[in-house]
């Protein structure tokens, strides 16, 4: 199965709650059978897979890698369950993973166990040789998909007719969208940024136009803004299902930055509620969160920064620290049980995990690793050409910053 195309998952099956829970137990791997009955979208597998045990995909999973050896490399993101994290070769951010992909250049086949855009990436960044596989391809992202193709350039089509005269403006996409729609940033000038170079990102745009447009995450664009001195009234929402956005041409024409009406549903969660709550109870707390929050909960915490910053930042504090994370639960629990001599502990109670990353199950993993044994390559992610080449420009531009 050779994939170019991504499965579009309603957003209200992305943000539905079934993998919530306050029991952390209940977030361990189970066998297909028991997960599927969740009752959200997965890909087919093929039925041995499906009532395999997870100690019994464990060795199986083992014994590919061992086989494939130096051909294979798994990449892991932070946000990935315990149970398929503990065999990738190199873990990170997007950001961090996307620098690997680029300056690898020798392993045959790349499994990326995140979700499609940052397996599009990999294969925009990688070599024609290298093969790029996502486990599941039900494995997308909620805010990427709230960002479509023809959306962005009807969007496009009218900020430029209105614009071109006056001043210009430059697209910044958040590496969490489409090849297509990192394409359409390095057609017109544009970039691709992560949470961890959006100011960077931002600067560099304003060197070349006053105006911005920030695709897709709202909160991530907003909160760079004002971080880098913008005001609220200089800032619109660009909503793609009302003519121009649902603004008046001359509000376009005043605006600075122009906002993607997307949001991410696991950072969206987190409320200056849960902040004064973990406040009220540990009085020295240290409050960090992810810049994809809400501007309130942004401004309300202590430290605000990528997913590697988090991590970082939690890794190098003193022994006995609190910290209320505002980022994926799986990230959390697995820097919380790392350093037991800290308390780490996450400002929502209702544990709810990505829930497109958590369809990287381990037989999805160990399915793809004994195709490649079979000399088979299933679940292929493949960048059109022209979209590769266009992508490339604006994930340069960011990877040069």
């Amino acid at each position: 199965m050779n994939s170019s195309a991504k499965v579009v998952i309603p957003v209200t099956e992305l943000e539905s709650p079934a993998f919530c829970s306050d029991d952390k137990e209940k977030l361990k791997a189970q066998t297909l059978t028991d997960e599927f009955a969740v009752g959200v979208r997965w890909q087919k597998i093929p039925n041995e897979y499906v009532k395999m045990d997870v100690s019994d995909l464990d060795n199986r999973i083992r014994n590919a890698k061992s086989k494939l050896s130096e051909r294979l490399l798994i990449l892991g993101h932070h946000y990935q369950r315990d149970e398929v994290i503990q065999y990738a070769d190199y873990t990170g951010d997007s950001y961090k993973l996307s620098k690997f992909a680029a300056s690898n250049k020798s392993a045959e086949y790349i499994v990326f166990c995140g979700v499609h855009f940052m397996a599009e990436t990999a294969d925009i960044l990688s070599t024609d040789f290298q093969k790029v596989v996502l486990p599941n391809l039900t494995a997308g992202c909620s805010m990427a998909d709230m960002a479509e193709e023809d959306d962005v350039i009807d969007c496009w089509d009218d900020l430029d007719n209105l614009l071109a005269s006056d001043g210009g403006i430059t697209p910044i996409t958040y590496m969490n969208s489409s090849a297509a729609i990192k394409g359409l940033c390095g057609k017109n000038g544009g970039i691709v940024c992560t949470s961890s170079n959006a100011v960077d990102a931002f600067k560099w745009a304003l060197k070349n136009n006053e105006r911005i447009l920030f695709l897709p995450d709202q909160h991530l664009g907003r909160n760079t803004a004002l971080k880098l001195g913008f005001k609220l009234d200089e800032m619109i929402i660009w909503n793609p299902f009302k003519p121009l956005g649902g603004n008046t041409k001359s509000a376009i024409k005043k605006a600075k930055i122009i906002l993607w009406k997307g949001h991410c549903s696991v950072h969206t969660r987190f409320n200056t509620n849960q902040i004064d709550l973990a406040r009220s109870k540990y009085p020295d707390v240290n409050v960090i969160v992810h810049p994809e929050c809400t501007m309130e909960v942004v401004n309300s915490a202590d430290y605000v920064g990528s997913t590697e910053y988090i991590k970082d930042m939690i890794e190098n504090s003193k022994q006995g620290s609190i910290w209320a994370v505002g980022t994926e639960i799986s990230l959390v629990n697995r820097i919380s049980t790392m350093y037991p001599e800290k308390n780490i502990f996450c400002l929502d109670s209702a544990v709810c995990p990505c829930s497109t990353m958590y369809r990287i199950h381990p037989a999805y993993l160990c399915w793809v690793l004994e195709s490649f044994l079979d000399g088979e390559i299933v679940n292929q992610i493949s960048v059109e050409p022209d979209i590769k080449r266009d992508s490339i420009v604006a994930l340069n531009r960011m990877l040069q910053l």
